[in-house]
């Protein structure tokens, strides 16, 4: 998948779309509305980082495109791609557990620490993306 030219965007099926991982200099969108919230995107090769309403919600290092980025009450779903794997980390429920899936297959449970971060790996390659699913049990 290609990277977002518009850093961050609103799909037509009610998703978000972030990040481009081929700028060599960090760059920013603040103050992006969606469903009533506000959305802020920093971006470039080595970090792509997402805030909503002034709160943590994604990050990944090195930088990472997501599309299809979409949040319910029990799960998450996106598609990444980036030019290597990344480390990605999400802000979830507090001390809860999660069933992760990485292109379908089941990666295990997970747990989140007392800030409800929750740190998964995916492997990445220009050519490739990861589809990523993140359930809570």
């Amino acid at each position: 998948m290609a990277a977002v030219k518009e850093l961050l965007r609103a799909e037509t099926d009610g998703t978000l779309s972030f990040g481009d991982y081929t700028l060599t200099n960090k760059t920013k969108l603040d103050g992006f509305e969606f469903q009533g919230d506000l959305y802020k995107v920093k971006c470039f090769a080595e970090i792509t980082k997402l805030e909503k309403n002034g709160m943590f919600v994604y990050e990944s290092v090195p930088g990472t495109a997501v599309n299809n980025f979409a949040v319910s009450e029990k799960e998450i779903t996106f598609i990444v791609s980036g030019a290597q794997d990344a480390q990605i980390t999400l802000e979830l429920e507090a001390d809860s557990e999660y069933e992760v899936y990485m292109d379908g297959a089941d990666a295990g449970d997970m747990k989140t620490n007392l800030s409800g971060k929750l740190s998964v790996s995916a492997e990445l390659a220009s050519d490739r993306s990861v589809e990523v699913k993140i359930v809570k049990k």
